[in-house]
């Protein structure tokens, strides 16, 4: 899923304003990303405060821990770039019953868990990450597929 369709989300919509995205945006740029990068967030526990944005590059995987408001400061965004061969990425564990999916792994020490529709964004951004690691164009239409609008808000 690209970065825009994160921010179109009901999280995205409360904490990815323009303002926030002021900061995140030229962090990212700065390790390399895109402008509209395909990405995933890591809402966490304290999503309202803090959030991760890792976003695919060319070069490896872009990691940006955002926070949303740092009093007398405003938002402020730190971002790092690993390259594609020092990218740990866990084995993907997909478990279905009674019609529904429950998938775990984990990307960069990061757990990354989620039921059905957030299932298949995650296996659609687990598999975009095996084919950026193995050398491997993955389409935009493969990893763009599913769309943007489950998240547990």
């Amino acid at each position: 899923m690209r970065l825009s369709e994160w921010r179109q989300t009901t999280r995205g919509q409360k904490v990815m304003t323009n303002k926030v995205a002021s900061a995140f945006e030229p962090a990212l740029r700065g390790v390399g990303a895109t402008k509209d990068p395909i990405a995933y967030v890591l809402w966490g526990d304290d999503w309202q405060v803090r959030y991760q944005i890792m976003a695919a590059t060319d070069a490896g995987l872009a990691v940006c821990n955002v926070r949303v408001n740092i009093p007398q400061e405003g938002p402020r965004a730190t971002a790092k770039l690993i390259r594609w061969h020092k990218v740990t990425v866990g084995d993907l564990n997909v478990e279905a019953h009674h019609g529904h999916r429950y998938v775990t792994t984990q990307v960069e020490n990061q757990v990354l868990q989620g039921m059905d529709d957030d299932a298949d964004q995650i296996t659609a951004w687990v598999a975009h990450l095996y084919a950026r690691i193995d050398g491997r164009a993955m389409s935009d239409a493969v990893s763009g597929l599913l769309p943007a609008g489950s998240d547990r808000a």
